[in-house]
């Protein structure tokens, strides 16, 4: 087993299963109407399905929403997500659907209701949600990929800012040693093992899925394992945190949903704050570079990050986790994804493969981070 958190050490090895698995078959409306009327036959007896519709976006799970109308009941809107055979991540619909219910009432997050995480119903494990009003981007954006270089503009800025700010600090004070996550492991042992766990783990997932090997990313792993920085104080670190994954009212700027916590973990937040300052999510208007089209760089959000959470950001370590962010992140788009797409194990084949052409922006990004040395 790799020397990673246990439950994600067991996920990667039943992963090497299923790559001698035939090409996936993306779930049509009629076949979801079936299985959800299967499933909710013991859970709401009597209840009506209807609505069925696939919901676009992201690059990892198949999401279909529904309407289920209990007797005598109003009818409601629901999410289903469902792991497709391979994605551009590799996680779990159990410890998603643990991390959402503990974070009820704490932070905004689509109420999770029901899972099936061994497939019983389903033809892959799946959980599913209460449907969230808001959006994503601006609807004056139009077609683009959801995330990437999104403009919110000035009004909804000043709006989701302090919101934006307030959600981050939550998710890193959480009291996570209180709450219910059996499938979460903290990592104790040492200063070290949190990030050493996080590194083992992107690692094995970037051996089995390898589709070039790049000098620089070997370079980059090497560093990233020779250089681990103690992590004095651990925190659930959403894994994801950026514009793009949250959902808010456009008309309000009222922020509804905090999205995508499938690559959640316990270790050291300096992760997150390095993924939400790469210049991919965020904007560059008239020369200024807006972070998650939030802040006006990267000392504008550590000065206010540090006001409301009452933390401290360590330079040396942001260095540390933009360099594992990129690394990361070829691993996600030019690995993971263009496996999946190239095993047909996955229903976005091409946003998979449109996804990878962003993979040499993130080695020349590893290369100039890792020349210029640590900040002193």
């Amino acid at each position: 087993m790799i020397d990673t958190e246990p439950y994600l050490a067991a996920m990667l090895e039943a992963r090497k299963k299923r790559r001698s698995e035939p090409p996936y078959i993306p779930q049509e409306d009629d076949a979801i109407q079936g299985l959800l009327e299967a499933f909710f036959t013991e859970k709401v007896q009597g209840a009506r399905i209807s609505g069925i519709g696939r919901i676009g976006g992201g690059a990892s799970k198949e999401q279909f929403a529904f309407t289920l109308t209990p007797p005598g009941g109003e009818p409601a809107r629901y999410l289903l997500r469902m792991d497709p055979m391979e994605a551009i991540t590799e996680t779990s619909r159990e410890r998603e659907f643990e991390i959402l219910s503990a974070f009820e009432g704490i932070v905004p997050v689509p109420r999770p209701v029901w899972m099936d995480p061994d497939a019983t119903t389903f033809p892959r494990p799946a959980m599913i949600m209460e449907l969230v009003r808001g959006t994503t981007k601006p609807s004056s954006l139009g077609l683009t990929v959801t995330g990437l270089g999104t403009v919110l503009g000035e009004r909804l800025r000043k709006l989701i800012r302090p919101q934006y700010l307030d959600i981050l600090a939550k998710v890193h004070n959480f009291d996570w040693r209180s709450a219910d996550l059996p499938s979460f492991a903290a990592p104790t042992d040492d200063p070290k093992q949190a990030t050493r766990w996080l590194i083992n783990f992107w690692n094995e997932l970037l051996e089995q899925d390898v589709v070039a090997h790049e000098p620089v990313m070997r370079l980059a792993t090497q560093y990233l394992q020779q250089n681990i920085p103690d992590c004095e104080e651990l925190a659930l670190v959403h894994g994801d945190f950026r514009t793009g994954n949250y959902l808010f009212d456009e008309e309000s700027g009222e922020v509804t949903a905090l999205l995508d916590w499938e690559m959640c973990y316990i270790g050291d937040p300096h992760a997150d704050y390095a993924w939400l300052l790469a210049p991919v999510f965020g904007t560059k208007i008239d020369g200024v570079f807006r972070a998650s089209d939030i802040f006006e760089g990267e000392e504008d959000f550590i000065r206010s990050y540090e006001e409301v959470s009452g933390r401290q950001v360590d330079r040396k370590k942001l260095h540390y986790f933009k360099i594992f962010n990129y690394w990361k992140s070829y691993i996600l788009v030019s690995v993971l994804g263009m496996r999946a797409a190239k095993e047909q194990h996955n229903h976005q084949d091409v946003l998979l493969t449109f996804l990878a052409g962003t993979g040499p922006m993130h080695l020349a990004e590893l290369t100039s981070l890792l020349s210029m040395g640590e900040p002193q």
